[in-house]
């Protein structure tokens, strides 16, 4: 009997809080599960640096740049070999997939992470698989999302419609069909936690998240500014689509529509979470499919106040954490890392023009090896 399959993933997202480092074991029957789970959170100043960049409009040096893009390789590495330190199977992976920190997503154009690859190579000596995006880009798709293919492998079920529901810096959906038939699919569907977390810090004054969504449970929902933040355009854009930080920043959605100066904070807190909730629900509504079960991953899915407000909206469906099928939240999209780097050793397309818009599926990733 073939032996199981391992493979290290690594990944920063949009939120830019530290390095999620997972292994990955898939038996030959395609069964899959995270056997260690390291995370290395972000300096303070290099997180701050990290959301300033990924505004996009922010000016930075070619110097700064190349200095940003050598700490976060050096921080990549560091996060692995510490999950190597502690699983003994993390020597034995075959390749390691690496996401990168995403600084500027802009489709159909480009799509630029940073992280040096050949950091993590020459520290664990393991093949990388990094730059996910751009292969697909070249095909004119959007770049992204990068994970519905692997929530299809690991999360559909045989006889009904779910829906994955990734809470980071943005949200995204993939809407997995069962084996009876339908086309993969999803797309981003706009803030999740980016928004949430910039307040909280402006107000509170330290690096942080509203835990639990205690402080937005305290607030009242604003509508006026729910109804101006909701007129945004990328709402009514029809898939595919992608966004990024870039697009969602405080200052672009305040010149939709500011608070008052005598508006609480609270308040704000409220709505902007109410401004998710809305965004992912709209996106369900408007799909041609009606899923049993919709699964929450990212860090948003501990928001126990997000969770509940998106369980009532979305109601009659069964609204459950990946935990609950075997994958904790905050492992997912590190799994996915691991998972697509398998598929670029195989020459196996991690990219669907059903998800992604691009004229065909994609081989995605650079594929950098040790010498021989």
């Amino acid at each position: 009997m073939a032996a199981p399959r391992l493979a290290m993933g690594l990944m920063s997202g949009t939120s830019a809080d530290g390095i999620d480092a997972v292994v990955l074991r898939i038996t030959p029957d395609g069964a899959m599960a995270v056997v260690a789970h390291h995370f290395l959170p972000y300096p303070d100043s290099l997180r701050n640096a990290l959301l300033d960049f990924g505004n996009e409009e922010h000016r930075i040096s070619a110097r700064d740049m190349a200095a940003m893009d050598a700490r976060v390789g050096a921080l990549y590495a560091e996060a692995a070999l510490a999950l190597s330190a502690q699983c003994a199977e993390a020597q034995r992976v075959e390749v390691i997939g690496m996401h990168g920190q995403t600084v500027c997503h802009t489709p159909p154009d480009n799509s630029t992470q940073i992280g040096n690859p050949a950091q993590l190579l020459t520290a664990l000596g393991r093949p990388v698989v990094a730059d996910f995006r751009r292969a697909d880009m070249a095909l004119g798709g959007q770049g992204a999302p990068l994970a519905p293919l692997f929530h299809q492998a690991a999360f559909a079920a045989p006889d009904h419609w779910r829906a994955v529901v990734n809470l980071g810096g943005i949200a995204n959906i993939s809407w997995l069909p069962p084996q009876g038939g339908g086309a993969l699919h999803g797309y981003d569907t706009g803030p999740a936690n980016g928004l949430i977390d910039a307040w909280f810090n402006r107000h509170r004054g330290a690096p942080g998240y509203d835990h639990d969504g205690t402080w937005a449970r305290t607030g009242t929902v604003l509508p006026t500014l729910l109804d101006a933040w909701q007129r945004d355009p990328f709402f009514r854009q029809p898939p595919p689509k992608s966004t990024g930080r870039g697009s969602f920043h405080l200052e672009r959605l305040f010149a939709l529509g500011a608070p008052e100066p005598d508006d609480e904070p609270a308040d704000v807190q409220r709505t902007l979470l109410e401004l998710t909730v809305r965004s992912v629900a709209q996106a369900i509504e408007d799909s041609a499919v009606t899923p049993e079960r919709i699964l929450l991953c990212g860090g948003g899915a501990y928001n126990g106040f997000l969770v509940e407000r998106l369980s009532t909206v979305l109601a009659p469906a069964t609204v459950l954490r990946t935990s609950d099928v075997g994958v904790a939240p905050e492992q997912v999209e590190a799994a996915a890392m691991a998972w697509l780097a398998l598929r670029r050793l195989d020459g196996l397309p991690g990219a669907a023009a059903s998800v992604t818009g691009a004229r065909r599926d994609a081989v995605s990733g650079a594929l950098y090896a040790p010498p021989v």
